[in-house]
């Protein structure tokens, strides 16, 4: 069984303890929903690596995705209390469920602490920010990349935030967090700007190959926004706004 806080670390060789447990049956329809990190259940706060950035989607057809640290995709089962994500990679990590309920779910994160989530809305999979497809910005660069490789990259993040808020805006719902997703790109109430390389978030920093690819996406960034003007449209939805300005820096970004 895999500690969470090692699967979030890409170490899978920690093996737990047998926790005892109530003998209750976990359903599909029960677990099968996007799952948001709110909480730890303790006080080991200095352990703790995730944020609500970080989530869990397990859709009806088998097929998850994650970000508990590091992005992953592939087919997901459920055995008793057990959670099994067998990644595309062949990377099979078991996750230990405590509790589950309709809208909130334990997963042990150690021997001594648990990691609580939140269920959102699963959007159709051609609209779902959380898909793969979406999400290949996230992908570890394995060599330096060229111009061509960043700016797709930088394309499919700017993709994702559109798919982001058009989640939130279809699904009615009155706040979204902007802050704990690792990005380059500063979101505020009426805007965005660019942050400085010293300000990107280690993550960000961590999909690419070295610090000088990281430096030249940010200035293939900074140089768009610097050469295009993004028209923003009239409307007191913040969520309409922001994915026009993002659709916008899509098409920008060539």
């Amino acid at each position: 069984m895999v500690n969470l806080n090692q699967f979030m670390k890409n170490s899978f060789l920690l093996i737990l303890p047998i926790f005892i447990l109530c003998g209750c049956q976990f359903n599909k329809p029960q677990i099968s929903q996007l799952w948001f990190y709110t909480y730890s259940s303790d006080s080991l706060a200095d352990q703790n690596i995730l944020s609500p950035a970080n989530f869990l989607e397990l859709r009806p057809d088998n097929t998850f995705t994650a970000d508990l640290g590091r992005f992953r995709h592939g087919q997901w089962s459920l055995r008793d209390q057990q959670l099994f994500l067998t990644a595309d990679d062949g990377d099979i990590n078991i996750l230990l469920i405590n509790s589950l309920r309709s809208h909130e779910i334990q997963i042990q994160a150690g021997h001594d602490h648990a990691a609580n989530f939140d269920a959102q809305p699963i959007p159709p999979i051609e609209k779902d920010p959380f898909s793969n497809s979406n999400n290949l910005w996230r992908r570890v660069a394995r060599g330096r990349e060229t111009d061509v490789l960043l700016r797709s990259r930088l394309r499919n993040h700017c993709k994702f935030w559109v798919a982001y808020f058009t989640w939130a805006l279809d699904n009615e719902l009155t706040t979204v967090d902007v802050r704990s997703t690792p990005t380059p790109i500063k979101i505020y109430g009426n805007g965005f700007t660019i942050k400085p390389y010293s300000d990107l978030p280690d993550t960000w920093k961590g999909y690419f190959y070295d610090s000088a690819d990281c430096r030249k996406a940010n200035d293939l960034l900074e140089e768009v926004v610097r050469t295009h003007t993004i028209a923003w449209a009239h409307t007191e939805n913040k969520y309409k706004m922001f994915i026009s300005a993002f659709q916008q820096m899509e098409h920008f970004i060539k």
